[in-house]
């Protein structure tokens, strides 16, 4: 499935993080990939996970692309595969955010 991008009116005016659930809510598909690939590299033995690599690999294997991924969603997707799978907390790097 495509990724959907979000017109400009999403992007001014809007903090990162609506920015993020406006473009998580229409592609859902983005974070089943990116759990799926840091699953498959914690299973290979990685114990250290940079959710940037794993937006790179997803570029490559989207066939139509990932439009409107930003990579100022890494550290949002990466609290969310934290709080999904609270043992992964220790493979991810968080600093505290400084903005909303």
């Amino acid at each position: 499935m495509p990724a959907v991008a979000l017109g400009p009116n999403h992007a001014r005016g809007h903090t990162i993080t609506e920015q993020f659930h406006a473009f998580d809510a229409h592609n859902p598909h983005v974070y089943r990939a990116l759990e799926r690939l840091a699953a498959r590299r914690l299973a290979a033995g990685a114990t250290r996970v940079g959710v940037k690599d794993l937006f790179e690999d997803l570029r490559r294997q989207l066939p139509h692309g990932v439009a409107g991924l930003n990579n100022n969603f890494t550290a949002l997707y990466a609290r969310r595969l934290i709080d999904d799978h609270p043992h992964w907390a220790g493979a991810f790097e968080l600093r505290r955010r400084r903005a909303a």
